[in-house]
């Protein structure tokens, strides 16, 4: 959901924008990426659901953020 901003979301194959009091969803195991390319800050609220929602099942595919990676990475 955003809260302010705009975010401009890659799921798969598809990009596509999602304004303020709009949210969408992303499907188990499809690569996504989501990204602020407005002049406003982006909030948004972030809800999983599923039977685990650990945060070591994350697979990084690219991290402009020098976070730690996945050891499920391969």
């Amino acid at each position: 959901m955003v809260v302010s901003g705009v975010a401009t979301v890659t799921c798969g194959d598809e990009v596509f924008t999602v304004n303020v009091n709009e949210s969408t969803y992303i499907p188990l195991g499809i690569k996504h990426s989501l990204a602020n390319t407005g002049r406003e800050l982006l909030e948004i609220i972030e809800v999983q659901s599923g039977n685990y929602l650990g945060e070591d099942d994350i697979v990084r595919f690219e991290d402009q953020y020098g976070r730690v990676k996945s050891t499920t990475e391969t």
